[in-house]
């Protein structure tokens, strides 16, 4: 490998970054729920009524945006002027969430949408143009809303449709980081770009099933290429297939040789207490992997708890419109590895 390229390996995708980015600063803000579960002391900011001063919940979503990347401005100490873009998301039609609510940011904007993979395909997207030189710092900034969701996606909060066993629910909050050419650590040192995969999951309560094959798809690309057994990892965390893809995706993979029942864990199940908090399935939503990450993971890489572990973010690619047509759900699952350590100081299966 050249000096100061990054080259995907050939089949497999694995990008090896020869700068890795440090992650400066990251920030959270969060719902009631989200607060009141486990890892409720985690989070920089929460709202009592879910609704953050604004009339709509949509405009709320908005405002978890602004209130995430103004308190990741404030851990970092940077100005506007010394971000060269931040890239953002949520699950509102046309990214609303996002573009609305960084409005007054004077930063490049790239919106995505990445479903409940955002933050991973954000913090990829912007570790590559950091570690590739192109920036000297960019951020990644997404979000989702319990209310804003329901009514796009399913129905009215005022219906009271009742919930099937494998839906889960959709996590209120936001999270950013700040991606840097400098710092000490914790680097974003490889990425895999997910693939879509369909396996005819036609159900929208049962996301957890439909992205449940395209987690399994992105680890076993990046165990094979690498060569790095899953027992090298701290943590190895979907975000978020719920109880139900998390067990098919532990499943899958150890029919394939890959046991990773040990060290695996998935966002959707950290973030609320299945014993105090009748969820059903877990969390989902782009918010749910953004503040797990943001408010909860990251803290153990700064503690020292966390030294290596791969952060997949999985997505049910769908819309308002594939699922009332009764189309099969896509799913997709971007990985991201995470080091305490650069690669020249690192074992394990680094080039």
């Amino acid at each position: 490998m050249k000096e100061n390229t990054m080259i995907a390996e050939q089949n497999r995708g694995i990008v090896r970054i020869p700068n890795p980015p440090t992650i400066r600063a990251w920030a959270s803000v969060v719902g009631k729920k989200e607060h009141d579960g486990p890892l409720g002391g985690d989070f920089d900011l929460h709202a009592e009524d879910d609704r953050f001063g604004m009339d709509t919940w949509e405009k709320a979503e908005s405002e978890m945006q602004r209130l995430a990347l103004g308190m990741l401005m404030k851990k970092s100490g940077c100005r506007e002027e010394d971000i060269g873009a931040i890239f953002a998301g949520d699950l509102l039609n046309q990214c609303t969430g996002s573009s609305f609510g960084l409005l007054d940011a004077k930063i490049p904007y790239f919106g995505l949408y990445g479903a409940c993979s955002t933050m991973a395909e954000g913090l990829m997207l912007a570790s590559l143009l950091v570690g590739g030189g192109y920036f000297s710092k960019a951020a990644a900034v997404c979000s989702s809303h319990f209310c804003s969701a329901e009514r796009q996606f399913r129905f009215p909060i005022e219906y009271g449709g009742q919930r099937t066993p494998t839906a889960q629910w959709t996590v209120t909050g936001a999270g950013s980081v700040l991606l840097s050419s400098d710092g000490c650590g914790p680097y974003v040192t490889e990425v895999l770009p997910g693939i879509s995969v369909q396996m005819g999951i036609t159900d929208a309560a049962n996301m957890g099933a439909a992205m449940a094959p395209a987690a399994v798809d992105t680890l076993s690309r990046y165990f094979a290429s690498s060569g790095v057994s899953p027992d090298e990892f701290d943590l190895i965390v979907t975000g978020d297939l719920g109880q139900v893809g998390h067990d098919i995706t532990s499943d899958l993979l150890l029919s394939m040789g890959y046991d990773v029942r040990r060290v695996y864990n998935d966002c959707g199940l950290l973030i609320y207490s299945s014993e105090s908090q009748d969820m059903h399935a877990g969390g989902s939503g782009c918010g749910c992997s953004a503040t797990v990450l943001c408010g909860h993971i990251l803290k153990r890489f700064a503690n020292g708890q966390y030294k290596n572990m791969l952060f997949v973010g999985t997505g049910a690619l769908m819309s308002p419109t594939s699922v009332q047509q009764g189309l099969p759900i896509a799913g997709i699952a971007h990985l991201v590895r995470i080091s305490a350590e650069k690669p020249t100081e690192m074992g394990g299966g680094n080039a």
